[in-house]
């Protein structure tokens, strides 16, 4: 296992308890604490691997430019206008299991809109334009888009993954979030490693902010150093490709979170354990970010075969280096 993966060990308390309002408030100082400068081309230095593997994610600002920033931007305005929605797939966190179909499922290996479950009206119609209207889009951006590809393998991207110990480090899954004006949903608490599996776990997730990310419009949240307490569930596909969770949604004292705040072209790092979510947006700004995720696929890691994304064997996962 490499030296950034953290098991199951460690502090062996759980935090629970009941759910109180998630808009929880930090100094400025606070939030501050958990920013870090970028490092020159993508490489990091050994204090922002310490502080990684501390607290199971890292904010490293200006790592992208408003320029690649506008770039991603408006390549997604393009495939979203060439988008026909003939094929409605909501998606939410809240009711995953359920809302899961097969039009997701087919998105590991291709590019698969998904709208917001607020962007519908009582008779199934759209309430406003669908570019306002969709959630995000995914998996294989990464892989098919050009303009996505590129920049999702920079050498700076490539750096990172060598900074944190990374051999062959295989991209399995990309998504451009849109989190609209006023019905951008919620993403509930939930660590990474329980829709993305290896063994030994290797997880880990780059989210850029394409737009500034705020507390008004739905920045990202997360628990410094609850990783160490280790993986808590899973989401499985069984072989008629149905899902599941294979344990209950646990309960996080959510006064425990700190908000990740930072402007457009930051790189938030996020260990696969680590708990994270990002509350709806009811403000009137979106809150555009791209996110990736990978996983170690050098000898000694395992793909799970019950991961929801699978791709067939004659278009396998594309490793970034190694």
């Amino acid at each position: 296992m490499m030296s950034m993966q953290v098991g199951s060990q460690g502090r062996q308390h759980v935090l629970r308890g009941t759910r109180p309002n998630i808009s929880v408030r930090k100094s400025a100082s606070h939030i501050a604490a958990y920013r870090t400068a970028t490092a020159a081309n993508g490489m990091l230095t050994a204090e922002q691997v310490a502080q990684f593997q501390r607290d199971g994610f890292l904010v490293i600002e200006r790592f992208a430019s408003l320029e690649d920033c506008a770039k991603l931007r408006r390549r997604m305005d393009t495939l979203l206008h060439d988008f026909d929605p003939k094929t409605i797939s909501i998606f939410t966190t809240k009711d995953q299991a359920k809302k899961t179909d097969n039009y997701f499922l087919n998105s590991a290996s291709d590019v698969g809109f998904f709208f917001e479950d607020k962007a519908f009206d009582e008779d199934g119609k759209l309430r406003q334009a669908k570019e306002l209207s969709i959630n995000k889009v995914g998996h294989a951006l990464h892989d098919l888009d050009p303009i996505f590809r590129e920049f999702s393998r920079s050498p700076a991207v490539c750096n990172v993954l060598r900074s944190l110990g990374y051999k062959r480090p295989l991209p399995v899954q990309s998504m451009y979030i849109f989190k609209q004006p006023s019905i951008g949903g919620e993403v509930v608490p939930h660590q990474d490693s329980t829709f993305i599996h290896t063994t030994p776990l290797s997880c880990i997730g780059l989210w850029w902010a394409l737009e500034d990310a705020t507390k008004d419009n739905g920045c990202l949240w997360a628990i410094p150093g609850i990783h160490k307490q280790g993986l808590k569930r899973r989401f499985l596909q069984a072989p008629d490709s149905s899902v599941h969770f294979d344990a209950p949604q646990p309960l996080y004292d959510m006064s425990a979170f700190v908000p990740l705040e930072c402007p457009a072209g930051t790189l938030v790092l996020l260990h696969g354990e680590n708990v994270h979510y990002s509350a709806e947006n009811t403000s009137p700004i979106s809150r555009h970010s791209y996110s990736m995720h990978l996983v170690e696929s050098g000898n000694g890691v395992t793909w799970s075969p019950d991961n929801w994304a699978q791709r067939a064997p004659d278009n396998p996962w594309q490793p970034l280096f190694g």
